[in-house]
């Protein structure tokens, strides 16, 4: 699966910014949006979600999503595919999701499912 690289000027901002709305298609073809957590890793963007929650079932029935920072004078967006990452988990990503939000992957209760974003194009004004 070809990755769609993030444009230059954006990098920053998907490093350091908190939140990304997650949207998804729902079985009956309603979209549905979610703000998350992310962490920008390896030329991908990944999410630690509810295994129970509307986006997980979703992206296992249609994995196409798009997703966008949230501050809309800049925009940025990225249209993926999507896919669950089973554990054990990559170090350094693990270490990312701490790094930002002092997370413990290993240790959630509830948000212990990830999910993997392969960027395949970008769009941003």
């Amino acid at each position: 699966m070809e990755i769609a690289p993030a444009p230059e000027q954006a990098l920053h901002r998907l490093e350091h910014e908190q939140n990304i709305w997650f949207g998804s298609v729902r079985p009956d073809g309603r979209p549905h949006l979610a703000p998350v957590w992310f962490v920008w890793h390896a030329g991908k963007i990944y999410i630690g979600a509810d295994p129970k929650s509307v986006k997980s079932r979703n992206i296992q029935r249609n994995p196409r999503v798009t997703l966008a920072l949230e501050e809309g004078t800049h925009p940025l967006i990225c249209e993926g595919v999507a896919r669950v990452v089973d554990p054990p988990w990559e170090e350094d990503l693990l270490a990312a999701f701490f790094q930002k939000y002092e997370w413990n992957l290993n240790k959630e209760v509830q948000y212990n499912q990830v999910i993997e974003v392969t960027p395949r194009k970008w769009l941003n004004w």
